[in-house]
């Protein structure tokens, strides 16, 4: 998910969407260890992903406080 993407989400959906990766991520890491996978750059957009995400909550966490 782009940077834009993100910021077109408002903070509860982005939440839920960060939960739902989470979730995503899990699953793919296990079934990885279980056959490891064909692809293992998915692995590292997801995580990216999130961690874009989570980001982009605190930079709104932070915004709010300061107001």
């Amino acid at each position: 998910m782009k940077k834009a993407e993100i910021k077109e989400l408002n903070t509860k959906d982005l939440k839920d969407r960060v939960q739902s990766e989470k979730a995503e991520y899990l699953k793919m890491k296990m079934d990885h260890v279980i056959s490891p996978a064909v692809n293992t750059s998915n692995l590292r957009q997801v995580r990216r992903g999130i961690a874009r995400m989570l980001t982009e909550l605190r930079q709104r966490e932070i915004n709010e406080q300061k107001q």
